[in-house]
């Protein structure tokens, strides 16, 4: 047990070691933990109810007294709907990539393991639906089953599931034909003894990583879907519907879509400085470990 914390500790100091030495992963992890620290703790950072309104104080300009970047066509204070947009926004790239990393992780291992026709008919499936742009599945998907922060979640997880199916699958079958896979099998381990003791453990690394990418992803076509109509509704905060909201005063008041879409970049910047870091850390190909 002492030895197992001594491991952990070391192997944190080793990871909080490197990542200081990364100026882009540390500014990636920088910005990931204000953005997680905004999203759990949002509800009381907020100086005004996000959804209040004040006709008498609409489209005041960002350093206003008493509203820091202003308030929108409904004096809806920016600043605090903006913070409640991370939350919602955070949520939705978690849960999604957690739904379709599960899903698309099953699928893979089953393909990449037992192969022959079950890899062939699931491939094929994983094949047509790569077929279609991910951005007009998901608002297909929202156009059968409805808008929503719930059917936004669902839709995502649909066409996204795909990606983490094709890489994992990839993954095991490179796995598969390692030695001490190839000796479970002949000592009559059963099959899936060897998918969950042996291959999934290699498999996190991978999964790590692409997640890390997916979060971003997924955060992008939120808004994306949300700026379109038919992602989460006003008038609950989301960056894509604020940036919807905006587009009609773009000339006259730039502060709407500057600060949403300055949000949905530095957030996507942050993840994904981060990932990029977090895969050659993880790689020891890479880093030399």
């Amino acid at each position: 047990m002492v030895r197992q914390r001594a491991k952990s500790e070391l192997n944190a100091l080793s990871f909080f070691k490197q990542l200081r030495r990364s100026y882009s992963g540390m500014t990636g992890f920088i910005i990931v933990v204000i953005m997680l620290v905004i999203g759990l703790f949002g509800t009381w950072l907020t100086p005004y109810d996000p959804n209040v309104t004040d006709f008498a104080q609409k489209l005041l300009p960002p350093l206003s007294k008493g509203h820091l970047l202003g308030t929108d066509q409904l004096g809806r204070d920016l600043f605090s709907r903006i913070i409640e947009g991370t939350k919602v926004s955070l949520l939705i790239g978690v849960c999604t990539v957690l739904f379709a990393g599960v899903i698309g992780t099953l699928v893979g291992l089953i393909a990449g393991y037992f192969r022959g026709w079950v890899d062939q008919l699931l491939m094929r499936l994983v094949d047509v639906q790569l077929s279609f742009p991910f951005i007009l599945l998901v608002l297909v998907i929202n156009a059968v089953i409805g808008s929503g922060l719930r059917n936004i979640i669902i839709s995502l997880v649909i066409a996204g599931w795909v990606i983490y199916a094709r890489v994992i699958r990839g993954e095991v079958l490179a796995i598969r034909e390692k030695e001490f896979i190839q000796a479970c099998v002949a000592t009559g381990v059963p099959g899936w003894e060897i998918i969950i003791k042996h291959i999934l453990p290699n498999l996190l690394t991978p999964i790590i990583v692409l997640s890390s990418f997916q979060i971003a992803t997924f955060i992008i076509a939120e808004a994306s879907v949300s700026f379109l109509g038919f992602g989460v509704q006003p008038p609950q905060p989301a960056w894509g519907n604020m940036l919807n909201e905006g587009k009609n005063y773009i000339f006259s008041s730039w502060w709407l879509i500057t600060f949403p879409g300055v949000a949905i970049a530095i957030t996507a910047l942050g993840i994904n400085l981060l990932g990029d870091w977090l895969r050659d850390y993880l790689d020891p190909k890479l880093n030399g470990r």
